[in-house]
């Protein structure tokens, strides 16, 4: 497909996880420049045997992993069922080497019967992305598999997707962080007039890169809006620390207003991750009549374990601010997730509403 002077290899479409998809133009140029940042910094090697387990219209597992794989002819393994038990037998099967997962799957992985690290032997790269990361499951994981290095891959499906990365060397190092940016990006956490923001302060997480799109297909009035100042614009909100290493702290549209404060979901999120009885959370505002909204935690709690809603309030009010703490707590068996595994936080502000 040519548009204007440009050729254009892809149009994939946003997760919508928060608005309705909006398509990302990507060119050829952008896409092979994105698989040398994949090559070079996320390690992908003609050795590697790959096991893909996303739909390969999510940007991140055909950009950042299959189309890299099959450039540098890699052996790779590809399924539609990203599922415990049907992952596990085959990453035993197949000797797979390499795994990309976002944390929902990590987590379902980790909590089934099935998870034998023996059985697992060669898997040596794990890689998470597309979501948050919980520090307690990156340290559970780490754990467990201890042969396992981990990659932390952070961006947008508008930058092909790949922005930062963390690498193994940092896991434990810099917990959370999504670390720094990938070879062919520049990135930076800037203020609402652009000037890039004081250590420890939170900003929005800005990029400028040859991976970038050339716009979103049929919305010229979002394009022109994302590119304002000359940088893309994530709509992620993060901080830089002393070292340079960026940590996202929400979505803007996820960022919590209540009772005059700001909430980043993130924060109440992993401090009820520390709770052992916790499988998953998502921490969400609801509308309240005094709070404007009020910060309520909607959790999945591991099988054969018990949790009450005082308990999840005591343990958020012993170690948070008060206007931090969850106002309400409620227990479900799931949480909503579309098919590349990211949460659904608008369908629980309208199922809880």
């Amino acid at each position: 497909m040519r548009l204007g002077s440009y050729d254009v290899a892809q149009i994939v479409y946003t997760s919508g996880t928060e608005s309705s998809p909006k398509g990302a133009q990507l060119t050829h140029d952008a896409v092979l420049w994105q698989y040398v940042s994949c090559v070079i910094d996320a390690e992908i090697a003609e050795a590697d045997v790959a096991l893909h387990a996303l739909p390969l219209y999510h940007c991140a597992q055909l950009d950042v992993f299959f189309g890299p794989a099959i450039y540098m002819g890699s052996t790779n393994v590809i399924t539609s069922k990203p599922t415990p038990d049907n992952l596990l037998p085959m990453i035993e099967k197949f000797g797979i080497t390499s795994f990309f997962a976002p944390p929902t799957v990590w987590i379902a992985l980790l909590r089934s019967p099935l998870m034998d690290a023996g059985k697992l032997a060669k898997l040596a790269k794990g890689y998470y992305g597309a979501s948050i990361m919980p520090v307690e499951v990156l340290k559970e994981l780490a754990s467990r598999l201890p042969q396992v290095r981990l990659w932390n891959l952070y961006g947008q499906t508008e930058i092909a997707p790949l922005a930062t990365m963390l690498g193994p060397e940092d896991q434990l190092r810099k917990p959370g962080s999504c670390g720094k940016a990938v070879r062919n990006v520049e990135t930076r956490v800037v203020s609402d007039d652009m000037q890039d923001v004081a250590v420890g302060e939170v900003g929005e997480i800005v990029h400028r890169s040859p991976h970038l799109m050339l716009g979103y297909f049929h919305d010229d009035e979002r394009t022109q809006a994302s590119f304002e100042g000359g940088w893309f614009h994530s709509g992620d909100l993060g901080m830089i620390d002393e070292e340079g290493y960026i940590t996202v702290v929400d979505r803007k549209k996820d960022m919590i207003k209540s009772g005059g404060e700001n909430v980043a979901s993130r924060e109440v999120e992993e401090m009820i991750y520390r709770l052992p009885q916790v499988s998953e959370v998502a921490v969400i505002g609801l509308p309240d009549p005094k709070w404007v909204e009020a910060v309520t935690a909607v959790v999945v709690v591991k099988t054969g374990q018990t949790l009450d809603e005082a308990d999840v309030i005591a343990h958020c009010a012993q170690h948070m601010a008060g206007f931090k703490t969850p106002k309400r707590v409620v227990f479900t068996d799931t949480l909503p997730k579309n098919p590349s595994g990211k949460l659904l936080k608008r369908d629980l502000r309208v199922r809880y509403a």
